[in-house]
């Protein structure tokens, strides 16, 4: 059996760009792409915090310790300029896979630096 879990989360990243003639996908700082382990062109869900919008596109690099995060071509008629997003990857694991898994969670300052990683959420109370 293969179970859909999220593998990395960029939590409350902001958009920087918006950029509706620029090819299809989001650019995002390779640094944040290395820290939370999502591959160049791989398949993202966003999440837009902002304005309830969901998506998917792919994910490409931005320049290294740019803090980019730019939504491209028609993507970016969903996120604007500071809207904040939570940008997810996802894989599917099998039973012995999920023995030791732990997802990459990173959470982004207003800047898009990062406050801190976590490899769980914490649980919800009422």
């Amino acid at each position: 059996m293969q179970c859909t879990m999220l593998k990395a989360k960029l939590h409350r990243a902001r958009v920087t760009h918006a950029e509706l003639d620029y090819e299809g996908s989001c650019a995002i700082d390779g640094e944040l792409l290395d820290l939370a382990g999502i591959l160049e062109y791989e398949q993202i869900q966003i999440y837009n915090v902002t304005n309830g919008e969901r998506f998917t596109t792919y994910a490409i690099r931005a320049e290294d310790g740019s803090r980019m995060i730019s939504v491209n071509g028609a993507a970016a008629h969903k996120a604007g300029v500071g809207d904040r997003l939570i940008i997810c990857a996802y894989a599917a694991y099998n039973a012995a896979e999920l023995l030791n898994f732990k997802p990459h969670l990173v959470y982004c300052q207003a800047d898009n630096s990062v406050s801190h990683t976590m490899n769980a959420i914490p649980v919800q109370v009422a």
